[in-house]
This record gives structure tokens, C-alpha cells and sequence, in this order.
């Protein structure tokens, strides 16, 4: 594995083959992805810290969906990155869809876990609530909010390890990086969904209350042959809650879009 640092995102590079780009959602770092690294070890996958999250540095720049997706398209180009396979959780899930309606030649297919369209007024008003809370030492405060409303019951009581690793994530992250998140996440708009024709695959879980089934259904039902399956006892962080069955969903998903392209063998170098 390499790690480069490409203006103000932190990218972790595994593998050879046609390449898979994993976008983490707030409060996320490439870590998130660990748990689907074995079964994509004949890909070469791309990880990515997001501005101000994880080991990125916080940019200089206006807090937006949009300010990310640019630095994910530029550091993209600096990898080389002509067309891949796209993988995104939650805040991530949107940088995937703009990225599939304005440069579609570059996205093969999408996996969208926890997938959002656009926040409420209720929820954005949250997301700045919660980055003035990040600013003033409570961060710890935001990962036992996080714990309580985004995980499942189940993964609370019977998966500690998962707990574990989604309260580390949050805390660790830089306070002023996560507020300006929040801010971005708070400000987006939504892509219209008919501009996407890539193929796509929405996961979510039976217990996400962030993006419940009805708002993947509704967006897989917006998108062009989009599809839509639920993981059972799964709250929102689905890759690490359900980590076996999210790389297993993954895996058959590109297997499916890979045997059913047409120009299969020169586009997946396969």
C-alpha cells in the first residue's frame, strides 16, 4: 500500500487492476473501508481522506459538496484515474453522485451505502448545531450521539467492536475539519438523479434511521436502472456493522456490471 497526499486529500492505494474509489461520509476515514479490503485485493483501490477529515489537511476553501468533489476530481486526474468503480458511504454518497452526472466517462458503477439525496431543513439545521458543538471541545459528545442514533440496536449489543471503531472514528477527528463538514454537508443540494446513468447499487440497512429504505428506494427509483437491497439488523454505517455482507454485495455487483458491459474486457482490463 502507498499514501499520497494530493492538495488537501490524504489517498491510500492498494492493488492492481481496474480501480475501485472509496469515499467515506462524516465523521469517516479511509479506515471505514478496511473490512472490504480482502475481498477487492484484484482491484486497485483508492481510498480517500476527504478534506479535513482523518489525516487531510482542513483547505482553505468554501465549506461545500461541491469544494470536495472538485478536490476528489483533481486528485483523481493526479492518480491517473481515467474510469472506476465508485463506492461511497453517507456525505460520500453525494460526491459520487455529482461526480456521475458531470463526468460520467469517469464513473463505471456506483455503490452507494447509506445514500443521501439532500438534507432536510431540520437535519441541516442539526449539522450546524452539531459543527458549533465540534468547535467547543464536544466532539466526544458527537460520537455517543452518533453511537445511539446511527447504529443499530443490534450492532450496539452484540457487536462492540463495530461500536468501538465508529466512536474512535469520530473522536479522532480533527474538531475544526469535522465543523467545516458539517458545514458542507449542511449547505448541499441534490443532483437530479435522472442525470446519472451509470449502473447503480444502493445498500442501506433495515435499521438506518440517517437515510431510512424509503430514501434509498426513492433515489434508486430516480436513477436509471439503480438497485436497491436492504442489510437486516444494520443501522447506517453498514461497511463496518455489516462488514462481511457489504463486501459480499460489493464484490457481486461489479462481478454483475463487469459480465453485462458490452465492451467488458477493454473497459475492466479483464
Amino acid at each position: 500500500m502507498t499514501t499520497a497526499a494530493i492538495g488537501p486529500i490524504v489517498a491510500e492505494i492498494a492493488g492492481e487492476g481496474f480501480p475501485v474509489v472509496m469515499l467515506h461520509g462524516l465523521g469517516g476515514t479511509t479506515n471505514m473501508y478496511q473490512p472490504q479490503m480482502p475481498a477487492l485485493a484484484s482491484y486497485r483501490v483508492i481510498r480517500l481522506d476527504l478534506p479535513g477529515a482523518g489525516r487531510a489537511p482542513l483547505p482553505d476553501l468554501p465549506a461545500s459538496i461541491e469544494t470536495i468533489t472538485d478536490a476528489v476530481r483533481s486528485a483523481l486526474h493526479g492518480l491517473g484515474v481515467v474510469r472506476a468503480h465508485f463506492v461511497g458511504h453517507s456525505m460520500g454518497t453525494l460526491i459520487c453522485q455529482r461526480l456521475a452526472a458531470e463526468n460520467p466517462g469517469l464513473v463505471a458503477s456506483l455503490v452507494l451505502f447509506g445514500a443521501l439525496a439532500e438534507p432536510s431543513d431540520a437535519m441541516r439545521e442539526g449539522l450546524r448545531n452539531r459543527a458549533r458543538l465540534a468547535r467547543s471541545g464536544g466532539i466526544a459528545d458527537i460520537a455517543d450521539q452518533i453511537i445511539a442514533g446511527a447504529l443499530s440496536s443490534h450492532t450496539r449489543e452484540h457487536l462492540p467492536a463495530a461500536v468501538a471503531f465508529v466512536r474512535e472514528s469520530v473522536m479522532r477527528q480533527n474538531p475544526e475539519g469535522y465543523a467545516w463538514n458539517c458545514e458542507a454537508l449542511a449547505k448541499a443540494t441534490a443532483v437530479d438523479p435522472r442525470r446519472i446513468g451509470a449502473p447503480a447499487a444502493l445498500i442501506t440497512g433495515d435499521a438506518d434511521a440517517v437515510s431510512p429504505p424509503h430514501v434509498a428506494r426513492a433515489l434508486a427509483d430516480a436513477m436509471r436502472g439503480a438497485q436497491l437491497s436492504i442489510v437486516d439488523r444494520c443501522g447506517h454505517w453498514a461497511p463496518i456493522e455489516a462488514s462481511q455482507e457489504s463486501s459480499r454485495r460489493i464484490l457481486d455487483f461489479f462481478h454483475r456490471v463487469e459480465r453485462e458491459d458490452s465492451g467488458g474486457r477493454r473497459q475492466f482490463g479483464r
